[in-house]
């Protein structure tokens, strides 16, 4: 099983966890991962895009020249996609973008995503996390003292006002709960700071 150290919020060593290897120690999944990641990313498009074919846009009902016999090239419409204030060929339209990839991928995903923070030494877990007051200095000062990485992912077991709104101001510094967590996010940001706790709330949700 793999170890890793349990640091307090002056970013000192209080003892140690072993973490459950089927979660936090199978061999990552690449694939996986690019699939999960895809599928997050298609299903937050909006797909609002929209532009106007040739039947769309304004004007053009006439020929704008005879047919033949006046050197130039014959046209229907000057509403034709290669006229400037033409409509758009092939022109995009609103859509639906999200699509499904089955639970046990999903899992699988999540699995290989946490066990590549304990790979490459990017978990910090710390012992609690609770702010008496909504303190962005005391957040940085954490951050300062775990030695974590710019962009930084707050993982508790539950809801902390003081710590979400502590967070909000420091720039890619993200907090997040068990039931929120997700693979785009834990890949996105470079430390992975999780409580105790929540360490065994992901266990308990993912053996």
């Amino acid at each position: 099983m793999p170890k890793v150290n349990v640091y307090n919020i002056l970013g000192e060593q209080v003892g140690e966890i072993e973490l459950n290897e089927d979660i936090f120690g199978i061999e990552v999944n690449q694939h996986v991962l690019y699939e999960v990641v895809k599928n997050q990313l298609a299903n937050k498009r909006q797909g609002t895009q929209s532009t106007k074919t040739r039947a769309e846009v304004r004007g053009g009902g006439r020929k704008p020249w005879r047919q033949k016999g006046t050197g130039r090239a014959r046209q229907g419409s000057i509403r034709a996609p290669h006229w400037t204030g033409g409509g758009v060929t092939f022109a995009p339209k609103p859509r639906d973008y999200s699509y499904k990839v089955p639970k046990k991928v999903k899992r699988l995903a999540m699995k290989s995503a946490l066990s590549s923070k304990v790979l490459n030494n990017e978990i910090i877990v710390i012992d609690e996390l609770n702010f008496g007051a909504p303190k962005t200095k005391e957040m940085a000062n954490l951050l300062a003292n775990l030695k974590a990485d710019k962009k930084a992912l707050i993982v508790m077991d539950e809801k902390n006002a003081n710590v979400i709104k502590s967070a909000n101001n420091i720039p890619n510094v993200q907090t997040a709960l068990v039931n929120t967590l997700n693979v785009y996010d834990i890949l996105n940001h470079n430390s992975f700071i999780i409580t105790k706790e929540a360490v065994r709330k992901v266990e308990e949700v993912y053996a």
